[in-house]
Parts: structure tokens; sequence; C-alpha cells
């Protein structure tokens, strides 16, 4: 079944049985810890702590014969972790670089069907895979770039054939839980880049308004929760790209009953620059070699001169 009949069912069911969003509720997760000062320090003390709980949860995983998530937790274990918490759907932030010293943060906001057990599981495009190519592109780019890098997952996101996936209650949740960690950035110092794939761009567009970032870039995007970028009510530089053969451009781009997430961020009319992809499909974006990577790595240093269109 094609993605844009897929996307159709909760919009139909919505107008012929008068159901909202309201009928379904966002689902739940842990709520991140709040960053801790950005010293060498208090840094260190987190990452061990949170690679204890790790340690933890991975045995537990293990126990339960879940060996997916068993996995995936070995290997976030060997990272340094911002945040940890394997409670409902769980959350989870790594982070590559020195938070201490650099002077540019980009965070990566994935979208649906991403989970602690499939955070390294997709390669590069899941939070860690992209992550770690993300910064393999920087160091190639621009070499000695005070850089650092977060894969976020600090929501519980929306599982892709679900009707959760077109309304924008976990979304909300996620804007709450990553304003506080950009605000905490921003206020050391850092400049902040979202980059935001797939419905990770309504986590963003919900979390934009007066947010303290310089750029906000959309991948994959089904919509922002916005008409235009105008409506984000930001001062950031909004990017958008979206691959030509990624099968979100078959998405409605309209609200409906709850439903939806308005205008899409590829159209004139909404405003945004847009930025040169590929034909990887939806799930390409941060694959190595590509021109998204390349440009999405651009947007992360902040060099928008760089930028192909």
């Amino acid at each position: 079944m094609r993605l844009r009949t897929l996307a159709a069912i909760p919009l139909v069911a919505a107008a012929v049985f008068g159901t909202t969003a309201a009928a379904w509720p966002a689902a739940t997760a842990a709520t991140p810890q709040a960053p801790p000062a950005l010293t060498a320090s208090a840094l260190a003390a987190r990452y061990a702590a949170d690679a204890q709980a790790i340690g933890t949860a991975q045995r537990a995983a293990a126990r339960d014969g879940n060996s997916q998530l068993a996995d995936a937790l070995a290997t976030l274990r060997t990272q340094h972790v911002l945040f940890f918490n394997p409670s409902g759907q769980g959350v989870a932030a790594m982070v590559i670089g020195n938070l201490a010293t650099a002077t540019r943060v980009a965070i990566l906001v994935p979208g649906s069907d991403t989970t602690l057990a499939t955070f390294f599981s997709r390669g590069a495009s899941s939070p860690g895979g992209g992550a770690l190519a993300l910064a393999a592109e920087a160091r190639s780019l621009e070499p000695g770039a005070r850089l650092a890098i977060i894969a976020w997952l600090g929501y519980p996101a929306p599982a892709m054939l679900s009707p959760g996936v077109m309304t924008s209650g976990d979304a909300g949740q996620g804007a709450q839980a990553l304003r506080p960690l950009v605000i905490a950035l921003a206020r050391h110092g850092d400049q902040v880049a979202l980059l935001c794939h797939s419905y990770g761009s309504v986590v963003c567009g919900l979390a934009a308004p007066h947010l303290p970032v310089t750029d906000i870039a959309v991948f994959g995007s089904p919509g922002m929760d916005a008409s235009t970028v105008g409506s984000l009510q930001t001062g950031a530089r909004v990017w958008a790209g979206r691959e030509s053969d990624d099968p979100v451009r078959f998405v409605p781009y309209i609200r409906l009953l709850g439903l939806g997430f308005g205008t899409d961020p590829m159209s004139p009319g909404f405003g945004a620059r847009i930025f040169a992809t590929g034909d990887g499909g939806h799930s390409g974006y941060l694959d190595p070699g590509t021109d998204s990577l390349r440009n999405l790595t651009y947007i992360a240093l902040g060099d928008a001169a760089a930028v192909t269109r």
C-alpha cells in the first residue's frame, strides 16, 4: 500500500466518524533529565551515571529475551549519554563531541518508529547512526570545528502505521522536552541548530516560537504544524529538503479535525530555504556521500553560504 493511501486512512476515518485527535491520546515516555552544568566535570559525572543506568537496563532486557533492545543498549552504553530513562517507551540523548567547549551544537530530532531498540539498528537513518554520519562529514568538511552533535530521543515517537502519526500529541510532548535543552545550550553560549527528520519536524515546529536557535532544518517533513515560516515565530533560518523519491510527498498537507500538519515546507508559499538532497528516499538523508548529508552538515556548522540549492 502506498504511503499516500496509508496517510489518508485516519483523515477519512475522521471525516466519516467525526473522530478527533482527542480520541488518540499521546503515548507516554519518561521525561528527560535536565541537562547538567556544561562543564567537563559535570558532564563526565552525568555520562558515568547514565552508563551505569544503561548497563542495568541492558541486563534487564537480556533477561527478558529482548535481544534487539539489549544490543542497542550495549552500543549506547559505550557512548556519552546526556540523559537516559527506559521507562515507558524510553528516552535517551547521545553526544558526539565536547559540549563543554563546543561553540555550535546540532540536535538531531528523529521521527516516527524511533525507540531505544532502534537507536542504532537502521544505520544512518537511526538517531545514533545519523549522528555518527554527521560527525564524520563535519570532520571532513571543517576539521577542527568546535561542533557537538546530539542524537536526541526525548519523546515517545509514534508508530508509522498508527493514527497518532497524523496528530501532534506526541510532537507536543517532544517540543516541551526539547526546549529546556536548547535554552540551556544557548545560555552556555552555544549556537544551536535543529535537524529534524520526518515527524521530528512537527516536534521542531511546535518548539520553534522564540527558541534561541540559529537554524531549523526539516527533511522528509509531513509539515511543521504551521502555515508559513512567519507563523513559526522564529528568527532562525528555516531550511527544507526532500529527496525526489521520498513518498512523504504523497502525505495530504492539510489540517482536518485535528489531523495533519498544514502547509508543505517545500512549497514556495511556506517560505523556507530549500536545500539540495538527492533521490535516496525517506530514509537516506544522512547516508554518507549524499548531497543531503553534506548540506545538513553545513547547516549544523552554521555555514549557510556553503549550502547548495
